[in-house]
């Protein structure tokens, strides 16, 4: 699914709770959303949606790899990276229990 298709999914849902938004109101907000969520984690914070999951920022150490060129042995920089944790819930609806 792209943006476009969960901008309709969002609006299909929401039509059907009879809340009545365009697209281009649905796609703002999904927007800005990911927009808040991006800068707050990549300012250093946690950002946690009870029950979707949590966004954070991770350190990654340095470490040694191999240039696939050469084979030679290099160093490989430390560096912050992106990281989501699925909620409980998240993980219950793709994995059920009972199966």
């Amino acid at each position: 699914m792209n943006k476009g298709q969960l901008v309709d999914a969002i609006s299909k849902k929401t039509t059907e709770k009879g809340m009545n938004h365009t697209k281009r109101v649905i796609e703002e907000v999904l927007t800005t959303t990911l927009d808040v969520i991006i800068d707050t984690v990549a300012s250093g914070e946690k950002v946690t949606l009870v029950g979707f999951g949590s966004f954070e920022p991770r350190e990654r150490k340095p470490r040694e790899g191999r240039n696939p060129k050469t084979g030679e042995k290099m160093e490989i920089p430390g560096t912050r990276v992106p990281a989501f944790s699925a909620g409980k819930t998240f993980k219950e609806m793709v994995s059920p229990s009972d199966q």
